[in-house]
């Protein structure tokens, strides 16, 4: 019986490890160089577009843009929050201290490893944008960068696939909540 439900979990742990190790050994110069300024841009893409909206909202007077800007950003900030609070709440090992043999770190990280901080708040981010201007060309180019913060986390080892999926969920679901909390937060902040 005991077997039975071990089972299912060492199935798991081994999908997750063998996904990582394929990823992670994408050993080309551009797979490399282009994971690595992927993953970097995570911080500035993800608190750059709505501090920018912000800043133009404000020089155009733009009540609308303003919303929108407060949504995008309480969305990411959400998301870094969450996820922030379930790694260390969560405590999983990272992938390259796990498995040193399988996993080469192109990274180092300090924190723990589920979920990816970097894959929720790109996917706040996109989903946010997305939802507040449903067109191809915002849709499409914020959905590539989003997947490819995963990816570039996974290819530097620094996160299992598992990791990168509940991020990307926590993001999605931050930001399609927060539709919700701004209706509340615009009431409180532009009194409608």
């Amino acid at each position: 019986m005991a077997l039975l439900l071990l089972c299912p979990a060492l199935l798991a742990q081994n999908w997750d490890i063998n996904a990582l190790h394929r990823v992670n050994s994408w050993d080309g110069r551009f797979a490399r160089n282009y994971n690595k300024v992927i993953s970097k841009s995570e911080p500035y893409v993800a608190v750059g577009v709505p501090v920018a909206m912000a800043i133009a909202a404000w020089a155009k007077h733009d009540k609308q843009l303003l919303k929108d800007a407060v949504y995008v950003g309480t969305s990411v900030a959400g998301a870094f929050v969450l996820s922030y609070g379930m790694k260390y709440l969560m405590d999983r090992e990272r992938p390259y201290e796990r498995w040193p043999d399988r996993v080469h770190a192109y990274s180092r990280e300090g924190s723990p490893s589920f979920p990816s901080g970097h894959t929720a708040t790109a996917f706040a981010l996109a989903t946010s944008l997305s939802i507040k201007y449903p067109k191809w060309y915002v849709i499409a180019p914020s959905a590539l960068w989003a997947c490819s913060v995963g990816v570039s986390r996974m290819q530097q080892g620094v996160h299992y696939p598992s990791d990168v999926l509940a991020g990307a969920a926590i993001g999605a679901g931050c930001a399609v909540l927060n539709v919700y909390v701004n209706r509340w937060l615009n009431k409180w902040l532009f009194g409608e």
